[in-house]
């Protein structure tokens, strides 16, 4: 006490008598707990019987193991941590390099021992103990011998030391796996910390991991093993950082001059990239690509700064488009040829769907016309030249994709991508051009023409090439000269009238679907003036006719072909009565003559029958819609849609689809002629109508016996009842309700006698539709005076008196169905 020690070697040393005391502790807490264990099964004389294995074991003999290796390995280095960066003031200097460089040479020599004895995953553990050890003397070597030289630049030193040191001792001990990618990891370190100690920019910086990942690729490319796909990893995590980077620098250049060395770093990488893929044993396919990619970047960083970006679009795919020729040089490696092809096609299709939201902006743009049909609407601005650039990428894109039909025939993905392509680029050509308005419908119209007819041809060479392949007549000619077995003249001639491997299967739909949108917006375009509405419309409408009658093509084609020919009918008659100026209402009827001609061909439209007549149905609700402002007008529309109707119910096979429709147009029609007259005594017309049908309802059932009673007598008795009914509802008198009940009683007898099911639903329909008209005022009365609680206490009843009852009342249900069932 006499003389104190300075407070910090005394805080040292009291650190260090705690650290034994809790060492001491945690031994003696362990030895008392192996000497219960060891004493409990003495106990009461008991013989001591060896344990059991656990039941349910969560671990691993090994898994346990490599837990407690682990602890250790890490126990042992956050003490080894301690004693240097905490215990080491109270050592001389020759005390700690002694320590530290005794206990590193046992740890790096206990693994050599380990091994002999097949105790592997214990040697790795202390080998990994030993590794950070030599950290550590790196760090205490810096903190008492070199402490003025510079951070970042012993850093970068030590750095390749280690790795060399590491590397060294993985070839000597090939049985740990630790050392070799600890090694390689270290080794990315050197360069880039030496960039940084010498004050380095973002070039520099990029050259220092370019130079390490050719480093790596020194190391991978050799043979293989561990150290080629560690070096390997660690290279192509390096060298993608190093071409981010040189693109990131080639992207933000602000001119030529200040573009032309990141374009060279991105040569470099390049370089190295196909380097790597036409030596590495494996994923050469991503080093080419990659190795193109910086390749397209590098030539065209130079161009961009001086461009615009739709025109440096351009170039950049002007210069990845030849890496698709990679595809036919057979010199190259098949990987290596993959991804050169892969990154053209690639750059390709991101500037196609770039360049797909402009073409769509130039056919949405023509919406503005529906604001103001046949109107004199105000000139397109004309074209600055903006669009021009992408429609050199259309047709770029086109021609690769054409390219790549014929080099790779067994794909079917160029074929659409083609036609898609080469329909966008001369569809706003006449647009981007600024051709005069009628150069522009002429050549819009011709390229929606041709897209049409490519679909219907190559469709039909479809056709023809799957009857060829299922073999010619009879006579067919043998088997060569280029020509199938079984085959014979006629399966040649299909053979060469099949068009081109583009025009099959996927690129007939594609071309189908630009015929339609193409039609779809020159269409909507001609509404601005009468003369090109008129010549558009006719002019489509006889192309889809024309389609629809071509044989060789399929049906989806040939349907597609009628109910747009159809619909263009339709329009026409549209625009023929806004062009004499009728009433609105006043088209419905000329509209309706489309329908009727559909009706009136019928079979002799063949396999296109049901699309066409399901376009003229549409066509026929586009007359009831026009003809809604004019009730007396839509009588006679509906009277006539119900002509058309019954006229196609007459065939057998359009009874039961047109003949349903037919009687409730009729009806409708009756209605509405009624309401539009103001007739309160809807009966003096019915009844006519309704005795009528029934007499000829009477001698259908006599010469067929087996008609139903709703085909010979429910359009007569509906055409009476059901108006009468909703007369009735609207009569306060009572000698309606008394006359139609009584008309109602009677038909409902006469269908129970002889059992009919129309008269008798339709008569006690409305006889019940009668007698709650006539007990309403009285039920209004009574639910007037009774209590308010009343009404949800006899709802109550009810629901448990139905609930009680309920399988009762389901099987008089039953047999109430089956009764009506029986009936005719």
């Amino acid at each position: 006490m006499e003389n104190p020690l300075p407070p910090a070697e005394e805080l040292v040393l009291i650190d260090r008598e705690l650290i034994q005391l809790d060492a001491r502790r945690h031994f003696l807490l362990n030895r008392r707990a192996w000497l219960l264990g060891a004493q409990a099964p003495h106990a009461w004389g008991a013989t001591v019987r060896p344990a059991a294995p656990a039941q349910g074991a969560e671990a691993s003999g090994p898994g346990a193991q490599n837990v407690l290796l682990v602890l250790g390995a890490v126990l042992l280095a956050v003490a080894a941590l301690a004693f240097t960066l905490v215990s080491w003031g109270s050592l001389g200097i020759a005390g700690r390099s002694a320590v530290l460089g005794v206990v590193t040479a046992a740890a790096l020599g206990a693994p050599v021992a380990l091994l002999r004895r097949g105790l592997r995953s214990t040697a790795e553990a202390v080998a990994a103990v030993g590794l950070l050890l030599t950290v550590l003397d790196a760090y205490a070597l810096y903190a008492v011998g070199m402490p003025e030289v510079d951070g970042v630049a012993y850093a970068a030193g030590a750095a390749a030391v280690l790795a060399a040191v590491w590397a060294g001792y993985g070839r000597c001990l090939p049985a740990l796996r630790i050392p070799v990618p600890a090694a390689l990891l270290t080794a990315q370190l050197p360069l880039p910390l030496a960039a940084l100690a010498a004050g380095a920019d973002g070039p520099d910086m990029a050259w220092a991991l370019l130079g390490t990942a050719a480093l790596d690729a020194g190391l991978a490319l050799p043979r293989p093993g561990r150290w080629s796909r560690w070096a390997g990893a660690a290279g192509s995590v390096v060298g993608g950082t190093a071409l981010l980077t040189a693109l990131a620098q080639s992207l933000d250049a602000g001119s030529t001059g200040s573009a032309v060395a990141p374009s060279v770093r991105l040569a470099a990488v390049a370089v190295l990239a196909l380097a790597v893929a036409w030596r590495a044993p494996g994923l050469r396919a991503a080093f080419a690509a990659a190795g193109a990619f910086a390749a397209v970047a590098a030539l065209g960083g130079p161009f961009r700064p001086e461009l615009s970006p739709s025109w440096a679009a351009v170039v950049y795919l002007a210069l990845a488009l030849p890496l698709l020729g990679a595809l036919r040089v057979s010199a190259l490696p098949e990987p290596v040829r993959r991804g050169l092809a892969l990154t053209g096609a690639g750059v390709a299709v991101v500037q196609a769907a770039l360049t797909a939201a402009w073409v769509a902006t130039v056919l949405l743009g023509r919406l503005r016309v529906l604001e103001e049909v046949w109107s004199v609407t105000t000139p397109a601005p004309a074209a600055d030249g903006s669009g021009l650039a992408p429609l050199v990428v259309l047709l770029l894109t086109a021609g690769a994709a054409w390219w790549l039909v014929r080099v790779l025939p067994e794909r079917t993905e160029p074929g659409p991508a083609a036609v898609v392509l080469g329909w966008a680029a001369l569809f706003t050509a006449p647009v981007v051009l600024d051709a005069a308005p009628g150069a522009v419908f002429a050549a819009q119209l011709a390229v929606t023409l041709a897209a049409g007819a490519l679909a219907l041809r190559s469709a039909a060479g479809a056709g023809a090439a799957a009857k060829a392949a299922a073999g010619g007549p009879a006579g067919a000619a043998p088997a060569g000269d280029g020509v199938p077995a079984g085959s014979g003249p006629t399966a040649a001639a299909a053979v060469a009238a099949v068009p081109a491997p583009a025009l099959r299967g996927p690129a007939g739909i594609a071309a189908g679907a630009c015929a339609l949108a193409g039609a779809l917006s020159v269409s909507v375009a001609a509404l601005d003036g009468r003369l090109a509405t008129f010549a558009v419309f006719g002019l489509l409408g006889a192309a889809c006719a024309a389609g629809a009658a071509y044989r060789p093509a399929p049906v989806w084609a040939r349907a597609g072909a009628a109910a747009l020919a159809v619909g263009y009918a339709a329009l026409l008659a549209v625009a023929l009565g806004a062009l004499l100026e009728w009433p609105v209402a006043w088209w419905a009827p000329a509209v309706l003559v489309v329908p009727a001609a559909v009706a009136a061909l019928g079979p002799r439209l063949g396999p296109v029958r049901v699309p066409a007549e399901v376009a003229a149905a549409a066509a026929g609700l586009l007359a009831l819609a026009l003809a809604t402002g004019d009730a007396p007008v839509l009588a006679l529309v509906l009277a006539l849609a119900g002509v058309v109707c019954a006229a196609a119910a007459v065939r057998p096979e359009r009874r039961t689809a047109a003949g349903w429709p037919a009687g409730a147009l009729f009806l409708a029609a009756t209605w509405v002629r009624l309401a539009a007259s103001e007739v309160t005594v809807p009966e003096a017309y019915t009844l006519p109508v309704t005795a009528a049908a029934l007499a000829v309802g009477f001698l259908r059932r006599r010469r067929d016996p087996l008609a139903g009673s709703w085909t010979a007598y429910g359009p007569g008795l509906a055409a009476t009842l059901l108006p009468s009914t909703l007369a009735v509802w609207g009569d306060p008198h009572w000698l309606r309700p008394l006359l139609l009940g009584t008309a109602a009683l009677g038909v409902t007898l006469a269908g129970a006698r002889g059992r009919l099911r129309a008269p008798l639903l339709l008569g006690g329909a409305t006889l019940t539709a009668v007698a709650l008209h006539e007990l309403t005022p009285y039920v209004v009365q009574v639910v007037d005076a009774l209590p308010r609680w009343l009404p949800p206490a006899l709802a109550g009843v009810l629901l448990l008196v139905v609930g009680a009852t309920y399988e009762k009342r389901l099987r008089d249900a039953r047999r109430l169905r089956d009764a009506i069932g029986r009936l005719k």
